[in-house]
């Protein structure tokens, strides 16, 4: 019998951004809805982040404990609407 290779997933390649919040370079990381655990702030609206809901996470690289979770869509839109708006 034949031995098929396992089929794992390539692995992520990292996501680099400017941070407006730091002004800093940051990775930015996909959270999965079925990861995200607990309430979170969004420094994009100031609205609550559910837990199970998919969203992003900005680390940056010079200080990983100033990381902020996001919704993806203020994440996405943070060059035309200023985070807190």
């Amino acid at each position: 019998m034949a031995h098929r290779k396992s089929q794992r997933p390539a692995p992520k390649r990292a996501i680099f951004a400017h941070d407006p919040l730091t002004g800093r370079t940051a990775e930015v990381r996909a959270i999965q809805p079925h990861a995200a655990q607990k309430p979170y702030r969004c420094p994009g609206c100031r609205q609550e982040i559910a837990p199970g809901v998919g969203h992003v996470v900005v680390v940056p690289l010079a200080d990983a404990s100033e990381r902020r979770h996001w919704h993806t869509a203020c994440w996405e839109n943070r060059a035309t609407r200023p985070p807190g708006w």
